[in-house]
């Protein structure tokens, strides 16, 4: 019995001993475990999670390119930051470093426009003479028979008949012979033949002659060049009426064009520097010495005079220059002024961001700001930013984009919110105009020789449009946007990477706006219409991705758009309008270069 409790008890042992090994091992190190869990959970919540701003789906904890698009990948915010504004996106330096954010401080400075000006060279009207005759006759003889030949003072240029002289030439003869009793009669007789116009010399020539002169020379009042021949070999003409007009040209006239829109920033006494075509590498400057008081009616132009001295001839009438004026902005002796790149626009909305620095790092706040006038390559800002602040100045889209993302107050959001989950084409946040792309992209984005191979089929097709509407064909400039929209949707999206991407896919939808009903539109004037759009589009892809190889020319309308002006793209610097056609083929100018 005593053996049979041993045993009993000996087994209840080594199974308590079993249980207790057991309970150990299985609770025991599920603490272990669980820190371990934490841990690894820990470091994944601190793993920092890699997006595309234009598909917020795609999550990645590595950087690269998006499956989708292509476009690089940027780091989402996470939790790490609750404790900043609520309003400001955290970015980190590698962060910053792939979307190529560059900012500067933001410094008042004197705030000078650099005017691109055009004109022509004209005679000084004060400079201008109306040769006439003195007497009444028949042209005998033209001495001077062509326009740019130059005379001197007092040289034979034209001989007249006149009965009148005649007459008055035997009047004087008479006269002599009583002249020691009658001499008043005889200076009467003299001083008839001088009010003609006859010199001293010539009076004595005839008096020592003894003959009456059948032909009167005319000779030149002034030294100059003939710029207008009036008469003709065998013409009549009356007394004071001119036959010649002479210009002296050591002074001439520089007459620029300003529009209406620039008059506030022209003024008396700038200066202006200014180039000519035929006198290559040479510059020339002058001031402003005179400004039109009105405005013409029909190229809504001001005139702006710059006296020269062109002693040695180089410059000739009629000839074309362009020039540059560095006007200061009136009232403002120093303003704050920011690169274009800085500011976003949305509609009639301005913003910036701002740098801020803190215990957690950098971060970006967007601000709204009052633009002032445009200089350039920069803006003057009437409010929202003070002296001493940072701005980012490159990559402001990308910097949105992760606003956007963390459900930040952002350009497309302005209010925050959910990110989108795709590209948004429609809503008062996203900019749908032209003109919002036109003024968003400033600079120039980097894209590969492909890239800019793609687009060129593009710039074909827009040429071949502006040049159906300046001939009025309405049928090829409709068929040409048809083209324009199949272009664009040929194009590989994925050629597009980073900045560029978001920069194309604007562009990519102002296209298809302006462009969607253009094989409905039944008139010219309906496409004239979304060709002012269109061009503003095609403008800013040639400043943004600059896809041609030769030179393209911005040229300007001062009457199209109901007088607003209008711009357009072209090969060439002929002026060929295309929004009017050959109702007005030649109205405009080219005011830009893009190389």
């Amino acid at each position: 019995m005593k053996t049979e409790t041993k045993k009993i008890i000996g087994i209840a042992a080594i199974t308590l001993i079993i249980g207790l090994l057991l309970g150990w091992l299985f609770f025991g190190g599920s603490e272990n475990r669980t820190v371990d869990e934490h841990k690894h959970d820990g470091e994944i919540v601190n793993e920092t999670i890699w997006t595309c701003s234009m598909h917020p789906q795609i999550r990645q904890n590595e950087p690269g390119d998006c499956p989708i698009c292509g476009m690089e990948l940027i780091p989402l915010e996470n939790n790490n930051n609750a404790e900043l504004d609520p309003m400001a996106i955290s970015m980190s330096r590698t962060a910053m470093q792939i979307a190529n954010v560059g900012t500067e401080l933001v410094g008042k400075t004197k705030a000078v426009k650099s005017l691109r000006l055009n004109g022509k060279v004209q005679a000084d009207e004060r400079l201008i003479y109306s040769q006439s005759s003195h007497i009444p006759g028949r042209i005998e003889k033209l001495m001077v028979n062509f326009t740019g030949e130059y005379v001197n003072k007092g040289q034979v240029i034209a001989s007249i008949y006149s009965p009148d002289l005649v007459n008055a030439q035997e009047e004087l003869f008479e006269a002599r012979k009583i002249v020691d009793t009658q001499p008043m009669l005889f200076n009467s007789a003299k001083e008839k033949l001088k009010n003609w116009k006859l010199s001293d010399n010539q009076i004595a020539q005839i008096l020592k002659s003894g003959t009456v002169q059948d032909e009167l020379h005319i000779l030149a009042d002034i030294s100059g060049y003939v710029t207008e021949k009036m008469v003709n070999l065998g013409d009549y003409v009356n007394k004071g009426m001119p036959i010649y007009k002479i210009a002296n040209l050591s002074t001439v006239w520089i007459l620029f064009d300003v529009y209406e829109s620039d008059m506030a920033w022209i003024k008396k006494g700038d200066e202006v520097n200014f180039t000519v075509q035929s006198v290559p590498g040479e510059t020339f400057k002058g001031k402003i010495s005179y400004l039109d008081p009105v405005i013409d009616p029909m190229t809504r132009v001001a005139k702006a005079r710059v006296e020269v001295n062109n002693r040695d001839l180089q410059l000739k009438p009629e000839m074309f220059v362009s020039g540059t004026a560095e006007a200061k902005l009136p009232i403002k002796a120093d303003a704050i002024v920011v690169p274009k790149t800085a500011v976003m626009w949305t509609g009639k909305r301005s913003v910036v961001y701002i740098k801020n620095i803190s215990e957690k790092g950098v971060n970006f706040m967007m601000r709204d700001v009052t633009l002032g006038p445009a200089l350039g390559e920069s803006f003057v800002v009437d409010g929202g930013l003070e002296e001493g602040e940072e701005i980012a100045t490159n990559g402001t889209f990308s910097i949105d984009a992760a606003a956007q993302l963390a459900g930040k107050p952002s350009m497309m959001n302005p209010e925050g919110g959910p990110a989108m989950t795709g590209h948004n084409h429609g809503g008062g946040a996203m900019p749908t105009s032209n003109e919002a792309s036109k003024k968003t992209v400033t600079k120039e984005v980097s894209v590969s020789q492909k890239t800019k191979d793609a687009l060129k089929p593009l710039f074909t097709e827009y040429l071949k449009m502006k040049d159906a509407l300046t001939k009025d064909n309405m049928e090829g400039a409709q068929k040409a946007g048809v083209t324009i929209l199949k272009t664009v949707d040929a194009i590989n999206m994925s050629l597009f990477t980073g900045e560029s991407h978001s920069v194309w896919m604007g562009f990519v939808s102002d296209l298809k706006n302006t462009l969607q009903h253009v094989q409905h539109f039944k008139t010219l004037e309906e496409i004239r219409k979304a060709f002012i759009p269109l061009s503003n589009t095609m403008i800013g892809i040639s400043n943004a991705f600059k896809p041609n190889n030769g030179v393209l020319y911005v040229l300007h309308c001062p009457m199209a758009d109901n007088n607003n002006g209008a711009d357009w793209l072209s090969n060439s610097k002929e002026v060929k309008n295309p929004y009017y056609g050959q109702a007005m083929l030649t109205c405009g100018e080219v005011t830009k270069e893009i190389k």
